[in-house]
């Protein structure tokens, strides 16, 4: 039997049939101590849970408490598949990067493959942080892909007069006032579509499903306030029906087009905007818009009256509008 002492706290045992191989074992066990390889000597059994497994696993455990939790699911359910499910522990850059490429031929935007990209991140994240692994995500050097920063679009208030005209023709009872709450609050459409009468109060409505989870609160006129009042609920404890498919459709009848992807979305750019031109505050805006850090607010920034002027008053060669002008005439 070999009994290996490496400190006061450390003691190894193991029992051999001859002396030789208890010193070869003393001498390896000293040998890794020395190199500061302490693992080797108890080592961990090998995981072999599948990507899925580990994703049901993190759903379970952390997943089913986070805001669209099925829509997650499933999408890491799906980029496992189309990884082949390998053993969680063997996934490699190179895989995913394959994958990603793959999806990037087929047209799939990069915010989404870097959406993709921080889920995954983020079940391995919490899976290791939660002891439920030993070892972090296999993807933390992938690096997400660059995007162009895309102009936001925003309706002038011809182009609202317009939307809300064709909203009222639509035959939808519903349409109308959850794009007029948009327009008048910038909440998002999701935030509007399940307001419920218990949400309006003192001139003001306070949303609750948002998608950072925090409750907000945004005053509104008293012409809005009234008309929300008045309005009969449809059911179902909300005041409004579900209504996206016929904005769509509205949103084909204008005279004017929207960039892709940003159809609903634009309800909520044309209030932050409108907002920030009429000499509104970005920090107000930031809270009115539920923006966890400012840096998203700052997109509307340079709509702002005053935005940059600074650049014109203090230019180091403002002084030489003169001397521009003499040259222009010596020449003529």
């Amino acid at each position: 039997m070999a009994d290996v002492g490496i400190d006061i706290a450390t003691r190894y045992r193991k029992v051999f049939r001859t002396k030789s191989e208890a010193l070869r074992f003393e001498a390896y066990v000293r040998s890794k101590h020395a190199q500061g390889q302490r693992k080797d000597w108890n080592p961990v059994k090998e995981d072999k849970r599948r990507l899925s497994q580990l994703i049901e696993l993190w759903y379970i455990q952390h997943g089913a408490h986070l805001a669209g939790s099925k829509a997650r699911k499933n999408t890491l359910l799906r980029m496992a598949k189309a990884m082949g499910n390998p053993v969680a522990f063997n996934l490699t850059p190179a895989v995913y990067l394959e994958y990603r490429h793959k999806r990037f031929e087929r047209g799939i935007s990069p915010k989404t493959l870097n959406n993709e990209l921080g889920y995954m991140n983020a079940m391995y994240s919490h899976l290791y942080k939660t002891d439920q692994i030993n070892y972090p995500s296999p993807l933390t050097k992938v690096q997400p892909i660059r995007q162009k920063e895309r102009e936001l679009s925003f309706l002038t208030l011809d182009q609202c007069r317009e939307l809300l005209s064709l909203c009222q023709r639509a035959g939808s009872r519903s349409l109308y006032m959850v794009v007029r709450v948009c327009l008048e609050t910038g909440c998002r459409w999701n935030e509007a579509q399940t307001l419920r009468r218990s949400q309006i109060a003192n001139g003001r409505i306070t949303f609750t499903d948002t998608k950072s989870g925090k409750n907000r609160t945004v005053p509104i006129g008293p012409e809005l306030e009234t008309d929300l009042k008045a309005y009969q609920p449809t059911g179902h404890g909300r005041l409004f029906a579900k209504c996206i498919k016929a904005f769509y459709k509205v949103v084909d009848q204008c005279s004017f087009q929207l960039p892709k992807g940003q159809s609903t979305h634009v309800l909520r750019h044309t209030y932050a905007s409108h907002f920030m031109m009429n000499g509104g505050d970005i920090l107000t805006l930031q809270r009115i818009l539920g923006h966890s850090t400012v840096t998203l607010t700052m997109r509307y920034s340079h709509l702002a009256p005053e935005h940059l002027q600074d650049a014109l008053r203090y230019r180091p060669l403002s002084g030489l509008g003169n001397l521009w002008q003499y040259h222009g005439n010596v020449e003529g």
